[in-house]
């Protein structure tokens, strides 16, 4: 069992790190769901991720958005940056670009965003035979459900919980973010 914590700023990040963190996640400026929150980028990143790797805490970046063809060689890069910078996993929801992380960085785990919205063992088997480590069960699976899937299948599981700032539902991040702010 791992406590994973998202940060999105340093502060949040020192606090999940002094507090019991075994892990933590973030975004950087370009790729990721939460791309309006506070993120980290160029020697940030590099920095954060030696913040925590000397601390002893894995360090998780989310490229965790759809990436357009001519994005794509701007996320490699980024992930390659991070891999540099010693990355432990990427969070990842677009496939094509799992599956050139997976060629490109066999030794880097790659895991499946609840943004992919794996929601029974079949998803989850299907990640697994792709190379992908770890998958982020959608949320809206029960405990019955998730312990079936943990029960059927060798890749690591991560589940939410905690409720979520927007509809709660996977992979519709950005969508809700559009009807809560249309109301507003």
């Amino acid at each position: 069992m791992e406590l994973l914590s998202p940060v999105g700023n340093f502060e949040c990040l020192k606090a999940a790190v002094q507090n019991g963190a075994d892990s933590v996640y973030f975004g950087s400026d370009l790729y990721s769901a939460r791309a309006f929150a506070h993120n980290f980028s160029g020697s940030n990143l590099e920095k954060a991720i030696q913040y925590a790797k000397v601390r002893g805490v894995k360090t998780n970046l989310t490229l965790n958005t759809l990436i357009k063809d001519n994005e794509f060689k701007d996320a490699l890069k980024l992930a390659r940056e991070a891999y540099e910078y010693g990355v432990d996993a990427i969070i990842v929801q677009d496939l094509g670009l799992a599956m050139k992380l997976i060629r490109e960085f066999p030794d880097l785990p790659i895991h499946g965003s609840t943004q992919m919205t794996v929601h029974n063992l079949n998803g989850a088997l299907e990640l697994q035979d792709l190379g992908f480590k770890r998958v982020v069960l959608a949320r809206e699976l029960s405990t019955n459900e998730i312990e079936y899937i943990c029960k059927n299948t060798n890749i690591e599981i991560e589940c939410f919980v905690h409720g979520a700032l927007c509809i709660s539902y996977s992979g519709q991040c950005l969508f809700s973010s559009m009807i809560r702010w249309s109301f507003w």
